[in-house]
């Protein structure tokens, strides 16, 4: 299919890199396709950024059927503009869509869009390190239908947002809150895909966290609501005895890209990586014996965000004396010089854009 493109007449005025927030700033332009059962996904298109008009029944607004990606263009010293991994970013994608019973999607379609998009928005596409432009891809059901079932019509669409750091600590360690009272997934469910409804199901304990001083939650499982799986918008890993570890996905943690690239690179390293369940009380149980080193965040917002205080019910935790880890730091520069192309990237995680 080809893909058609329209200019906006008039352009937004572009924000200082000083000034970049995350997430409330957007391009000229979005990427848009459509989807019906007669002509499968179709008509996909560069146009103006423009709001959605839906019916009041649509479907997505009252049963959810949504699901998303998130991931960044970077722009390298050489002022070159390239993507990190998003082929898997599309395929996870693609993986969400199976499990929320939407049509799968030609990844390669997707991706030449995006590029497209992209080279339109160079400008967009901020210069200081730290900063970057936030890539949002979505499929959202379209039927104007109430009742319980797959919609039959969908709307992929991909927005662009120009960002700094995702943290308003910055890289720095921050504070989180294990959440006694409430849980996010379980096993059988879809804790593992992007879907809309697992965030919502966050934001009630994310508020209380916030009430209390604390940045993030960090989630236990569903069941016997004892092992860690993942902290709001990021996986988790533990530095415990000079080896990392991180909860094992096993159907209610999402299976994060920047997870996979700091297990990735820390074999490369030699650094044992073990993925497997580890309760809160090993958690606090191996820092009384010395043993926890560093505790640090992964995710596509703020890369690598080390951890420096956890509290559970009456307990609190210090790791690091409030600094950032050696471990920690190490995965942040790596993935941080591939991303801004410093450095050169494993086979596969690079797709450039303008060299």
């Amino acid at each position: 299919m080809n893909i058609t493109i329209k200019k906006a007449e008039a352009l937004k005025p572009r924000p200082k890199d000083s000034e970049l927030g995350f997430g409330n700033i957007f391009t000229d332009h979005m990427f848009n396709m459509d989807y019906d059962p007669e002509n499968g996904w179709h008509n996909p298109r560069i146009e103006p950024y423009h709001a959605i008009n839906m019916d009041p029944s649509t479907m997505v607004l009252h049963y959810g059927q949504a699901i998303f990606e998130g991931l960044k263009a970077f722009r390298t010293e050489k002022d070159g503009i390239q993507l990190f991994r998003p082929k898997d970013n599309f395929s996870r994608m693609n993986l969400s869509a199976r499990t929320m019973c939407i049509p799968e999607f030609d990844e390669n379609l997707a991706l030449n869009g995006l590029k497209e998009l992209v080279k339109i928005e160079k400008d967009w596409v901020p210069q200081e390190l730290g900063t970057s432009l936030y890539i949002r891809p979505t499929i959202v059901a379209m039927d104007p239908f109430l009742g319980v079932r797959a919609s039959y019509t969908y709307r992929f669409f991909i927005i662009l947002s120009p960002v700094g750091a995702y943290y308003a600590e910055g890289f720095n360690p921050v504070k989180i809150w294990v959440s006694k009272n409430h849980v996010r997934a379980v096993r059988g469910g879809v804790g593992f895909v992007k879907t809309a409804g697992n965030y919502a199901a966050s934001l009630y304990a994310g508020e209380e966290a916030n009430k209390k001083g604390y940045t993030q939650v960090l989630w236990l499982d569903g069941v016997e609501q004892k092992y860690v799986e993942e902290v709001g918008s990021m996986n988790i890993f533990f530095v415990i005895d000079n080896k990392l570890v991180t909860p094992e996905l096993n159907g209610s943690i999402l299976s994060g890209i920047t997870r996979d690239s700091v297990i990735c690179l820390a074999k490369k390293q030699n650094l044992e990586v073990t993925e497997r369940r580890i309760s809160i009380d090993e958690v606090f149980e191996v820092h009384a014996s010395g043993k926890l080193q560093e505790v640090f965040g992964s995710g596509t917002a703020a890369a690598i965000s080390p951890v420096g205080l956890i509290k559970y019910g009456d307990q609190t935790i210090q790791i690091g004396e409030k600094k950032v880890g050696p471990v920690a730091e190490k995965f942040f520069k790596d993935l941080t010089d591939i991303q801004y192309g410093k450095v050169e990237a494993p086979e596969g995680w690079i797709q450039k854009v303008i060299d």
